[in-house]
């Protein structure tokens, strides 16, 4: 499993988590959007359908109908109805059920710092888990070391 924990200091998941799904999506992967609240759930929707209107990023909600075939799936829980194997966890919250996909994904901002090295640190020694650390950086993500 690979975990990447994504600093985006200054800037709302809203405007960030775009160009992780652009990406995802040009790699034909499903991805599964976790957060524990409905506002932000809906501004990330209507951010992946702004992103780039020429190529917008089609998503739908859980428990909605056609969730199963939803490139991008927005729920406030951390279950797969559209077999994504990345989850994207939006509201810096570290789920369990994020150890059964392929990747996962921590945004996070400066206040969740400190949350995101406790998930780091859960890690040590694990060796069936690569972690990875990206940085927001003039808009685009950059892996730091």
């Amino acid at each position: 499993m690979r975990v990447g924990f994504y600093l985006a200091p200054g800037q709302p998941v809203e405007r960030v988590l775009p160009l992780i799904a652009r990406a995802a999506a040009k790699a034909k992967q499903r991805m599964l959007v976790v957060a524990g609240d409905d506002d932000l759930l809906d501004r990330i929707g209507g951010a992946l359908w702004e992103y780039a209107p020429a190529e917008f990023l089609a998503n739908g909600r859980a428990g909605e109908p056609h969730a199963a075939h939803q490139p991008v799936l927005l729920s406030r829980i951390c279950a797969a109805e559209n077999d994504a194997k990345l989850v994207a966890l939006a509201d810096g919250a570290w789920r369990e059920e994020a150890e059964s996909f392929e990747r996962a994904l921590l945004f996070f901002d400066e206040s969740g710092r400190d949350a995101a090295r406790a998930v780091w640190r859960r890690f040590d020694g694990r060796e069936d888990v690569e972690r990875e650390f990206y940085e927001l950086d003039g808009g685009k993500w950059q892996r730091r070391r």
